[in-house]
């Protein structure tokens, strides 16, 4: 197995990074760089540019609209956005519903909703995760009966992300309580403007506010907005976690934090040396190097397979545990190699024509604030430990 990029793609490389560097709005990429909170209107104008473009849709097959890459094309333009400090793209529509709509929707819903998740119409937020249901998601009770042409939705969902931004939610719900939990959920497509909806905010340990309880009262939703079979709704909710596992890896957002984390270690010091000699801060740097260029690695891996018509099962989970515990990792050392300095960002700090002192490093004045939030990733998207028994089971078949 060849794991070189060809001449061919090393082109195209040089291509992405070309046309980043004259589009991307330089004051965009510098509340990226300085992990800063963007604005709704700020990562829609970043997507209206790349959908112009035609590379929102980076991910889709040409027959959809989209670019009609392969997958290592796509991980090449994913690394060279993540170097280039882009916005990450909205994954809830483009990158989980969409492949799902396509696979298991109706014509009529594919033709309604993909375009409009391009061109800005609808932001989408998903409604998976319950009170009493977030690893064991085949627990949830948010109930949808069936009246005439509609159901009516009663129950609540939570952390819901960017949720109060939203037009519209997916939302598994459970369309009956006959045989085993998994055997009675359906996936509904509903309008966040619908009567009866409320969405609550959760207020993040970082201070943010990018998480939501949202609670469904006697809403009522078409029947022409179920996807799929009535009580199929956990085949397509696994189909679509698959695609949200492998994207939660982040190898180039990893590559570009080591960068910066490297950089950070030599500027800063201890006992008059630069960090980057500390003995022990030393052997966490190179450990957590090691391990991603390893998780690249089995990217890459899974990448080729895919490009040879195979698709990914336990390896997204693989990659799941990884890069959340890479990231993890990168955001703690960088907390330690701050300091004192690792304190939350004041807003001011990233104001246009701010010229107050910094209390850190340039680009890092919301260390604190992005260690904190980073503590969510090895439970969101399924824990590390579900997923270490879904590994166990497809592979070993325990």
């Amino acid at each position: 197995m060849d794991l070189n990029f060809t001449p061919e793609e090393q082109d195209f490389r040089t291509e992405v990074r070309d046309w980043i560097a004259a589009n991307l709005p330089e004051e965009i990429a510098r509340k990226v760089r300085h992990d800063a909170p963007l604005t709704k209107d700020e990562m829609e104008r970043w997507q209206l540019i790349l959908h112009e473009k035609g590379w929102l849709t980076y991910s889709w097959p040409a027959e959809f609209g989209g670019t009609g890459w392969g997958p290592v094309k796509q991980f090449i333009f994913e690394d060279e956005m993540a170097r280039a400090c882009c916005p990450r793209i909205l994954p809830f529509g483009l990158k989980m519903l969409g492949p799902v709509l396509m696979k298991f929707g109706s014509k009529e819903q594919q033709d309604y909703y993909l375009p409009r998740m391009c061109d800005g119409t609808h932001w989408w937020c998903q409604g998976y995760s319950e009170p009493g249901a977030g690893s064991d998601l085949a627990s949830l009770k948010t109930s949808a009966v069936r009246d005439g042409d509609h159901y009516i939705v009663n129950g609540q969902k939570t952390w819901t992300t960017l949720g109060q931004h939203a037009d519209m939610i997916f939302c598994l719900v459970r369309t009956s309580t006959e045989g085993k939990p998994q055997e009675g959920i359906s996936f509904l497509l509903i309008d966040m403007q619908s009567a009866g909806i409320e969405v609550r905010p959760i207020q993040t340990i970082d201070g943010g506010r990018e998480v939501n309880e949202v609670w469904f009262t006697d809403v009522k939703v078409p029947t022409e907005n179920l996807v799929g079979e009535e009580n199929k709704g956990w085949t397509y909710a696994k189909y679509l976690l698959t695609h949200e596992r492998t994207n939660i890896a982040g190898v180039g957002k990893s590559n570009q934090e080591l960068d910066r984390l490297k950089d950070l270690a030599t500027s800063q010091k201890r006992n008059g040396k630069p960090l980057a000699e500390d003995p022990l801060f030393a052997a966490r740097l190179a450990k957590v190097e090691i391990e991603l260029m390893n998780m690249e690695i089995t990217n890459l891996r899974v990448l080729a397979q895919a490009e040879a018509g195979g698709a990914p099962g336990a390896e997204s989970s693989m990659l799941k545990i990884l890069g959340t515990e890479i990231e993890q990792e990168l955001t703690d050392l960088t907390r330690r190699a701050l300091g004192r300095s690792a304190q939350a960002l004041t807003p001011e700090v990233d104001e246009t024509g701010y010229n107050g002192p910094h209390v850190a490093p340039e680009g890092f004045n919301n260390a604190s604030g992005v260690y904190f939030n980073h503590r969510k990733t090895t439970i969101y998207g399924g824990s590390n430990e579900i997923q270490k028994n879904i590994i166990t089971k497809m592979i070993v078949g325990l």
